[in-house]
């Protein structure tokens, strides 16, 4: 990440991540796909209409980990081990109280919640049955995702999906089990993912505290120390205001979705399935690109950073046009997956949304690119800017374009959210891009000052 090929490094750091991603995503994907094949259509739209409030309440969460682990990535830079090892203990620290207060909430406000959006009666027991299980394992998942995050930091992309490959077997295996097999429902498949983020969290755990070798934490790392705590909280709550505040609108969003009834929102569900498969491959490069920006500024090469993000930028636009096409022309085949007896009406929905999203998908590729950079900056004020700008984006198709023209508006939400993130994303990165440059030219100047000096003192 240093030094040489900057896109080759970040590339080879990406797949692991991407794979990850794709396997981490399994678990709602397999969820989704069994109980809408041996459950019902309900169940399906059950499960689906859960996803807008675990944005809200693990995204949010999700989020703070995120900032906590930049740090570690700075101080990697930096080459200062007991810097690193200091803030990855007190990220593991502040994770685990994170997620027992986050998981204490979240069994309060999810029932409040499901009423907020006008989940229809015949589903709204199923999915409080679903999350009043899933939410037990938000400690888990907050220690495993902050366990990955250290590991990116420090370079290592690829045991975590190792460790995904195992819990993602688990998961479908026990899903079979208790759903196919025992007759337990929803229930049996968030049963199944709390079991499979409980395998990542303990090998994510054990190869961090065991065999990374970049990593030593001691028992002094892991005791709360306020004035680090507070600092990883300031980085971490931009992030985690970001995913609150799109969760917000995708919820508003969710709730005029709901209003069409079960069928489309089975079908609204299916579809958004298969978008968040094809955005793997972009967020991947934003997340390895956030990991080569994080050490390279705790190295202090400026101007590596600013070259090598123009590329990957090139790059995610290129790799958005392939999953444009890619989303187009496997999308419906892939949403019939996801029943046995997918309805017309279902699959009219499905399709609708899949045409919107990958006419647009080149915006979610620059939000991706910059959000990861500013995130690897530091500067993660910019998370909540872009969150901003994505909530009223879906806020405004919700209750301003819905109802001129129906589902459509809702269709292109997305697109919109994305286009009002990236404007002031752009915007913040350019400038600072420019105080970069003036930092490089500083360097520079002192480099030259230097030689002269030596010069003369030679001359003399």
């Amino acid at each position: 990440m240093l030094e040489g090929n900057a896109v080759k490094s970040i590339l080879v750091f990406a797949l692991p991540i991407m794979a990850s991603s794709m396997l981490q995503y399994n678990y709602s994907l397999v969820d989704n796909i069994i109980v809408g094949r041996y459950v019902s259509e309900n169940a399906l739209a059950a499960v689906g209409s859960v996803g807008p409030i675990n944005s809200f309440i693990i995204g949010a969460a999700l989020g703070l980990t995120t900032g906590f682990s930049i740090p570690v990535a700075h101080a990697y830079g930096e080459k200062n081990k007991e810097k690193l090892s200091h803030f990855a203990g007190s990220s593991i620290v502040l994770a685990l109280l994170v997620g027992c207060v986050i998981m204490v909430l979240s069994h309060i406000i999810s029932p409040v919640l499901l009423r907020l959006i006008g989940t229809p009666e015949e589903i709204i027991d199923l999915s409080s049955s679903y999350v009043n299980i899933l939410y037990y394992g938000v400690p888990i998942q907050l220690l495993s995702n902050n366990f990955t995050a250290i590991s990116r930091s420090v370079g290592e992309s690829k045991k975590p999906l190792y460790f995904f490959c195992v819990s993602v077997v688990v998961n479908f295996v026990l899903d079979l089990l208790f759903v196919r097999d025992f007759g337990m429902g929803v229930e049996g498949a968030a049963l199944a993912t709390l079991i499979a983020h409980m395998s990542a969290c303990l090998l994510n755990g054990l190869y961090l505290f065991r065999f990374n070798k970049e990593v030593a934490i001691k028992s002094k790392d892991l005791r709360l120390d306020m004035k680090t705590a507070l600092h990883q909280i300031k980085l971490g709550l931009p992030v985690s205001l970001q995913f609150t505040v799109t969760s917000v609108g995708s919820m508003c969003l969710q709730s005029v979705v709901n209003s069409f009834g079960t069928e489309v929102i089975a079908g609204f569900t299916a579809a958004n399935r298969v978008e968040n498969l094809t955005n793997i491959p972009m967020s991947g490069l934003g997340v390895a690109t956030q990991t080569f920006v994080g050490q390279n500024y705790g190295a202090g090469k400026y101007d590596r950073i600013i070259k090598s993000v123009r590329k990957i930028f090139l790059l995610d636009l290129l790799v958005s046009v392939a999953m444009s096409i890619t989303l187009y022309m496997i999308g419906e085949s892939v949403v019939s997956v996801f029943s046995q007896d997918m309805s017309p009406e279902i699959m009219a929905a499905a399709k609708r949304y899949i045409l919107a999203i990958a006419q647009c998908y080149s915006l979610v590729a620059i939000l991706f690119v910059m959000r990861n950079t500013l995130q690897g900056l530091g500067f993660t004020y910019a998370n909540s800017v872009a969150g901003i700008g994505e909530f009223f984006g879906r806020l405004a198709v919700a209750f301003v374009l819905t109802p001129m023209l129906g589902f459509d508006a809702v269709c292109y939400a997305g697109p919109a959210a994305w286009l009002l993130a990236d404007i002031p994303l752009i915007i913040i990165y350019l400038f600072k891009e420019r105080k970069f440059k003036k930092l490089i030219n500083q360097k520079e100047e002192q480099v030259y000052e230097r030689a002269d000096e030596k010069k003369i003192a030679l001359d003399a």
